[in-house]
């Protein structure tokens, strides 16, 4: 029986280090930590097996197919797949950022949500038995759910919704940002929130997928929000802590063998939330 195995995106800071400390910790298998820039993962790296922990690591742009099927293959040659899978990677502009809105829109979809569906087009036929994967979305995805148009928000909730329809949707977005009408097309003006809403409708369709095409394997699939947590991307000023963020996910990936639920949720302080 092939070694088990955890990885993680967007791992060298933040929320994503934290939850890469957790598993060495409690994950019985080898912790990956990826990044896209190799220097600052193996500056991360070391700074962790400073605290006698043993992370290992493999450069991950989730916004470069060739970079995922890298992984991919890699994972397959040496593990047999992946055990753990925790899409932890993204972006976000700050509130006082001048880039143009259509170039947020455009630049945060394409990692936030693109290069995780792509990640998850790549690694999911790859997930192991018992397998779990973890997306981390946010609140903000909920929140911007709220400011959509109520016809947006039909679609977004819909048991039915399709792969091919939210990728069309994600798309509409971006177009719609970058023509000026997304306000009037019944979207927010929160290229971020967006981008969550994306990250917990695809994680449903996939945790949808995996009940019907895998259905004996017992993989669980969620989206979660790690809080509002002290990170570079959410600022000083948040009140809780990224070891407090980890929580959540980790929880989600370390879900005991056998458990049924739950799947397809988006979960925050580990409890699932109304979507």
């Amino acid at each position: 029986m092939s070694k088990r195995v955890a990885v993680v995106t967007g791992a060298n800071k933040g929320i994503g280090l934290e939850v890469v400390r957790a598993l060495c910790r409690q994950f019985e298998g080898d912790v990956y930590l990826t990044s896209r820039d190799r220097e600052r993962g193996q500056q991360a790296l070391q700074k962790l097996q400073q605290e006698q922990l043993k992370p290992l690591y493999h450069q991950l742009d989730i916004t470069d197919r060739k970079s995922i099927g890298e992984l991919c293959t890699f994972m397959t040659h040496k593990y047999g797949g992946i055990d753990v899978l925790i899409n932890n990677a993204g972006i976000l502009f700050k509130v006082a950022d001048t880039t143009p809105f259509a170039i947020q829109a455009e630049v945060t979809l394409a990692t936030n949500f693109f290069g995780t569906r792509d990640v998850c087009t790549e690694l999911l036929p790859i997930i192991k038995p018992q397998g779990r994967v973890v997306n981390v979305s946010s609140v903000s995805g909920s929140r911007s759910l709220l400011k959509c148009s109520p016809e947006l928000q039909k679609k977004f909730r819909s048991s039915t919704i399709t792969e091919e329809e939210l990728v069309e949707l994600m798309k509409k977005f971006v177009e719609d940002a970058k023509r000026g009408i997304h306000n009037d097309q019944g979207w927010p003006s929160f290229a971020y929130g967006v981008s969550k809403i994306g990250v917990t409708v695809l994680s449903r369709i996939h945790a949808r997928m995996l009940r019907e095409k895998r259905a004996g394997d017992g993989i669980l699939l969620n989206a979660c929000c790690p809080g509002w947590v002290k990170t570079d991307m959410a600022g000083p000023t948040a009140p809780g802590t990224a070891e407090e963020g980890a929580v959540t996910p980790v929880y989600l990936a370390l879900l005991p063998e056998g458990a049924e639920a739950p799947h397809g949720e988006f979960v925050s302080n580990k409890s699932v939330q109304k979507w």
